[in-house]
């Protein structure tokens, strides 16, 4: 991981979003991609974890991997996203882990495993990414 975090500067993928809702990258390379996201905050009227909040740790997650998989010479941009919620969350973090179903030269696609802290499934996302060529720096 270490090698890979060197190559490619994460802070770059830091948005306001993520940081709003506090998500923490804790390990990152194109094979697996780990990331956690507090539940207070992120909850919707009821006082369960909102289930956007579980596309937005999935996209998030499986954004950066696909991101380091095509660096340098590709970008990492999302066009399809999917999400199925399993079981409502009303404290604590959750984890995502996101792991490639197809690495390729245009298209990246992961799976994104969501769970609470006791290691219970919360969410399964898919995210695809299409790889197109850097900009040349200038």
């Amino acid at each position: 991981m270490a090698e890979q975090l060197e190559q490619l500067d994460l802070s770059t993928f830091k948005s306001t979003l993520a940081d709003r809702m506090g998500i923490e990258i804790t390990e990152a390379t194109a094979e697996r991609t780990v990331g956690t996201m507090p539940v207070e905050g992120n909850t919707q009227p009821y006082g369960v974890l909102h289930g956007g909040a579980n596309c937005v740790l999935a996209e998030t997650l499986g954004s950066i991997a696909s991101a380091i998989h095509g660096w340098p010479e590709r970008i990492a941009l999302g066009v399809d996203i999917n999400a199925t919620h399993h079981r409502a969350v009303s404290s604590g973090k959750v984890m995502g882990v996101a792991t490639p179903l197809h690495l390729g030269r245009s298209v990246a696609s992961y799976e994104i495993a969501i769970t609470d802290e006791e290691g219970r499934p919360v969410c399964t996302a898919r995210l695809t990414c299409f790889l197109r060529p850097a900009p040349k720096p200038q």
